[in-house]
This record gives structure tokens, sequence and C-alpha cells, in this order.
């Protein structure tokens, strides 16, 4: 994308979004120690997405859930997730693991199965691991997803070890020449009502860190 693609859009808004990344990724990973689930989201054919949280899972016995969100069959990376494909990528414990079974073409049906999960199986927290450049926009459409249902419970993003300067299987692009892409979205779907907004996320992570202060590794008294 050409700096002249964001030409229409207020300052103002690109920095709102420049704060949502900031504070979303502010979050401290170690809370993901403290989750009940753990969810993997399928795309554009990073395996390094299910081997970084196969790896957790397995290293953290406490975790009750593996939830992974399925991807979009159009995808010429697209692979059909099986216990046995997760078995190839290192899964060994699969009691708790649980995989959308239908495909999911964008991030909003994930987000929409993930909270059904979390619904249906009484899941009080949870950690997304996904890639850092499409981080921002799946934990925003996870959190409007959980307005719309009415629920709300602790969301820890992890962003998945990957070097920035990496390829991502299905367009050959990098971390970096995507971020842009991934920006552009953010507020388009603002504007259609598929992502929280500045005004929501900023709400919900009020009452995250006041809320959940020792999950987030906070001593003391927590100032308003």
């Amino acid at each position: 994308m050409s700096d002249e693609e964001f030409a229409g859009y207020p300052a103002g808004r690109l920095l709102d979004v420049m704060k949502a990344l900031t504070m979303i990724l502010a979050l401290p990973q170690s809370a993901a120690d403290h989750v009940d689930a753990l969810v993997i989201a399928a795309g554009q054919g990073e395996e390094w997405r299910f081997t970084h949280a196969i790896g957790a899972w397995e290293a953290k016995p406490d975790l009750r859930y593996l939830l992974v969100a399925n991807g979009n069959p159009a995808e010429a990376t697209y692979v059909e997730i099986t216990l046995d494909y997760l078995r190839s990528l290192g899964l060994r414990r699969t009691e708790g693991v649980h995989v959308q079974a239908e495909p999911a073409p964008n991030t909003g049906l994930q987000a929409a199965w993930i909270v059904s999960q979390v619904q249906s199986r009484g899941i009080t927290s949870l950690a997304l691991a996904i890639s850092p450049y499409h981080l921002p926009r799946a934990y925003l459409t996870v959190l409007k997803a959980c307005n719309a249902s009415g629920v709300r419970l602790p969301v820890i993003p992890v962003p998945v070890a990957v070097s920035p300067h990496t390829p991502v299987p299905e367009t050959g692009a990098t971390g970096y020449a995507l971020v842009p892409g991934e920006v552009k979205r953010i507020l388009a779907y603002m504007d259609q009502g598929w992502v929280a907004t500045p005004e929501e996320l900023q709400q919900y992570l009020g009452w995250l860190w006041n809320h959940h202060p020792r999950m987030l590794g906070v001593t003391g008294t927590m100032v308003p």
C-alpha cells in the first residue's frame, strides 16, 4: 500500500489506531500463563501460529482448552485442520482441543466461533496467539464479538514469535509490508461495526486493568 491511500483519513483517526495498537500490544504476555484457553486463528499458511501455540499448550498443563479457529479455504495455502495435522506440528495433549468445524473465510467468523466456545464451555479467560501484524485487528474483532454477545472476560494478546522480515506463505509479503493493510482494514471495519471502536477498547482495557490486576502482574492499588 502507498502512503497516498491514507490521504483521505484524518490524522486523529490514524492516531486512534496507533493508540489501539500500542495499548493492545502493551498488555503483558505473562498474563497468558493464567488463562483458561489458548486460541489459534488459522490463516495465510502461517504454520508458526500453530507451532507457537502448541508449544505453549504442551508446556502449560493448567490450560484447559486449546481452541483452533478455522481458516479461509479460498487461500492457496489453506490446510484442513485435523488432529493428525495438529499432531504433525507437535500436539500431544488432545483433551481440551476444539477445532472450528466449518471454514471461516474472515476474521469475523473466527471471532464469532471463539465467543460461542467461551459461552458453551464456560471459559473465563483466553489468550490469542496470532502473528504480530494481524494481532491488533484480530483482538479488536474478538472484542467486538464479545460485546455483541454480552460477554466480558480477560483477553490476552500473545504475538507469535516470528521475524517481521519473514515472508508470509500465502502472499510472500513480510509483516512490515502487511501492517498498512491491517491499519486500513481496522479503519474501514470500525465504520462498518466489525471491530471495536477506540471508545470500546478504552472502556474494556479500563475494566481489564482494574478488575484483573493480579493476572496482569500489577501490585498495589490501581489508579482509576
